[in-house]
């Protein structure tokens, strides 16, 4: 397994994530699963596999990823936040990460 870290925002996970999908990868977990919009965390974990091919349904899923992000954005960008809140916020991405791993 290859871990790949995005120095970036939640945007710049799901571009880096769009990425991938044209290079043939396939998204296994959904970019915007849980209840933390994307305006309100900076952190978002993804699993992605490599298939050769170009899913479509993967690219789908990123492009409205990526547009909702956006709209989230640009109605209220994310707060820099404090180390406590940030903690909690890993926390949580985290748990969410676990949860899916375990489950494929």
């Amino acid at each position: 397994m290859d871990i790949i870290f995005v120095d970036g925002q939640y945007i710049d996970v799901l571009v880096t994530v769009r990425d991938k999908v044209h290079n043939g990868y396939k998204i296994l977990t959904h970019p915007l699963m849980g209840s933390i919009k994307p305006n309100e965390t900076p952190y978002r974990s993804l699993i992605i596999e490599y298939s050769n091919l170009l899913d479509f349904q993967s690219l789908e899923i990123i492009e409205s990823s990526i547009e909702t992000c956006k709209k989230f954005l640009k109605d209220k960008p994310c707060p820099t936040w404090n180390e406590k809140v940030l903690e909690d916020f890993r926390f949580v991405d985290t748990k969410l990460f676990q949860s899916v791993f375990e489950s494929l």
